[in-house]
Order: structure tokens, then C-alpha cells, then sequence
């Protein structure tokens, strides 16, 4: 039975084209339906972009609690990256605003690059149209209204960086692998490796194939956890309600054990 009030996890294969808050926000409703209950927390570990589809791990409950532990997990991403051309958001949310050259651009210079550059420790300027916080403000507010926005450089590790595949010198494509810290922007970075090739370039396409040891193929399709969702059969919330409290109740009184056992130590010293 499900149990999304003490807690549940579910791995999703974010579709393409939604936002990671919509598919919190179904989830969510399906509790609430069951349940007749407005106030259940469900969260999730790590955004991704609209545009982005893979890994989104969503929590319920009291394992909300393990949202920033899961997040932190080193993640994986296939990236496709353009190269001659570059867009405001680093991706296709807005359109081309500049081309470059690119004919001379190799795969060995390609290679050479990633690997001398963009591996270990890194400094990343988040991009504009992104939910950094500006004066308090989501940067990409200030930047859909036309506004200039000035955001730090921040570090982060890139653990691996490797071209899958190539479509030079016929077209300025490539296809990449990075598994990276937290807080890594893949569209940032599709921006700094066409800078670096003496070129522009902006993110195409972008898959997150894993977060910590959590995989893609392992993850469920949304539609059909919202159907599973459906079907299952769920503790009721008074039930859930009565768990957590007799969880604090244990919690409580092993408590008062380590403090009692502490006192009477220090007593004998």
C-alpha cells in the first residue's frame, strides 16, 4: 500500500516539454484525490529544464526530508550541442541571435578542448534564463522582461567529459557525455565549449541519464505512475497520521535513553 504521507520516492523519465513543477504538481494531485487531503508534501531532487527529459526523482511526505541528500548525487547527461550558432537561453526556449564560423573546428580539436578545459574543477556562469537568484529574484524573470542580468561564476566538477558522436566536418553537431557535481548547467557549458572552439554553440537537446546510482532505464514512465497511482490501494491519512506520531513517540524515547545513558557515564567519570 501506498504511503505517501509518511513518505514514498518515485524515479520518473521526465517527458519532454514539461516543466519539473507540473510533474510534482500531478503527482500531488493524485494523493489528493485518494486521500481527500490538501496537505501533502511532494518535492523533487534537481530540477530539469522543459526542454530536458530524463531522471527526476520526486519525494513525498517525510522523505521530503532527503531531498538535498539526493540531489547531490553526481549526474549524468547526454548533451547535443549546435555549434556556429547561439540562442539568449542557451537552448531552444529562444531563437538564433548570432552565427559563427565553424568549418574549422575538428573532432581532435574538439577533444582536446573537453578535456583541457572542461575537465576537474571548473568556474560556470549560470545562464540568464535560469532560476538563480538575482537581488532575490529568479533570473529568468529579469531576463523574459528584457532586463540585464549580472550573475557570478560559480565552481562545479566535471568528473567526465566524452564525444559519443560527431558530426564534423560534414555538419557542426555533437553528441557529449558529462557526469558532473551539482549545480552544473549543461546549456552554460554547451555556451563556454563553443567560446573555447573560437566559435559559438547552444544546447539542442539534453538528457539526464542519471543522478547518484539512480538510472534512466530504471525510471518510470510519468503516465504510467499516474495510472499506477490510480490503481494502488492507500494507508488512509488518519493511519499515516498515527504512524508518525508513534515514530516520534520511538524517536523521543530513544532520545532520552542516549541522554539518560550519557548523564549516568559522566556520573561514573
Amino acid at each position: 500500500m501506498l504511503n505517501p504521507i509518511v513518505g514514498e520516492i518515485f524515479c520518473i523519465d521526465k517527458p519532454l516539454e514539461m516543466t519539473s513543477f507540473s510533474a510534482v504538481k500531478q503527482i500531488r494531485g493524485r494523493f489528493r484525490k485518494h486521500l481527500s487531503r490538501k496537505n501533502i508534501h511532494v518535492g523533487h531532487a534537481g530540477t530539469l529544464d522543459p526542454l530536458a527529459t530524463g531522471v527526476l526523482i520526486v519525494c513525498t511526505g517525510r522523505l521530503t526530508k532527503r531531498i538535498e541528500e539526493l540531489q547531490a548525487g553526481v549526474k549524468e547527461y547526454i548533451a547535443w550541442i549546435r555549434l556556429g550558432e547561439t540562442t539568449p537561453s542557451y537552448d531552444m526556449e529562444t531563437e538564433v541571435d548570432a552565427t559563427y564560423p565553424w568549418q574549422h573546428i575538428t573532432r581532435e580539436q574538439v577533444e582536446r578542448v573537453l578535456q583541457e578545459q572542461f575537465t576537474g574543477a571548473i568556474e560556470q556562469v549560470p545562464p540568464a534564463f535560469s532560476a538563480c537568484k538575482v537581488d532575490g529574484k529568479p533570473a529568468y524573470k529579469l531576463a523574459r522582461k528584457g532586463k540585464d542580468v549580472e550573475i557570478r561564476p560559480k565552481t562545479l566538477v566535471i568528473d567526465e567529459i566524452e564525444v559519443l558522436e560527431c558530426g564534423l566536418p560534414a555538419e557542426p553537431t555533437l553528441k557529449v557525455r558529462v557526469v558532473c557535481s551539482k549545480g552544473t548547467y549543461i546549456r552554460a557549458l554547451a555556451r563556454d565549449i563553443g567560446e573555447a572552439l573560437h566559435s559559438g554553440a547552444h544546447l539542442y537537446g539534453l538528457r539526464r541519464t542519471r543522478v547518484g546510482d539512480i538510472r534512466v532505464e530504471n525510471c518510470e514512465n510519468l503516465h504510467a505512475l499516474l495510472d499506477r497511482l490510480d490503481a494502488e490501494q492507500y494507508v488512509s491519512a488518519d493511519e499515516a497520521e498515527a504512524q508518525l506520531l508513534e515514530a516520534e513517540r520511538q524517536a523521543n524515547r530513544a532520545r532520552a535513553a542516549a541522554q539518560k545513558a550519557a548523564r549516568h557515564k559522566t556520573k561514573k567519570t
